[in-house]
């Protein structure tokens, strides 16, 4: 199962989880974020699953704004006898998303391109938001 424009794979939690989850917010239909995947679809599976199933849904519900409560499931599965987490991300309807520290800028808000997470330039922005 390869990455595409609904799934995503990490390895491990980063700092980049916030930016992929605007990314789905803002999409049409959402999308699966798969932590515990390498890039390759290779599976490494996550250590101490009861606490990073505790800092994405801490992250997502304080770094994102407007808030996204109820947009997203957070979900473990075991894979090749491996612990990985499956975070669920729907479409919102206050498009658009856009992670709190950056504001409503092309750093903040994100759309998924492909298998991407690409900032939205100003004019996307103000057009969501208009809508």
């Amino acid at each position: 199962m390869p990455e595409t424009n609904r799934i995503e794979f990490k390895q491990k939690l980063t700092d980049h989880l916030e930016k992929e989850v605007v990314a789905f917010l803002n999409y049409l239909g959402g999308g699966v974020i798969y932590l515990g995947i390498a890039n390759d679809g290779t599976v490494v599976g996550i250590d101490d699953i009861d606490q990073v199933q505790l800092q994405i849904k801490d992250r997502i519900k304080n770094n994102i704004s407007p808030s996204c409560m109820g947009l997203f499931d957070v979900a473990t599965e075991i894979r090749e006898d491996k612990d990985i987490i499956k975070l669920i991300v729907a479409s919102g309807q206050e498009r658009p998303y856009y992670i709190k520290k950056y504001g409503m800028s092309p750093k903040g808000a994100f759309m998924r391109n492909g298998s991407a997470a690409e900032p939205m330039n100003e004019r996307m922005i103000e057009g969501l938001f208009v809508k």
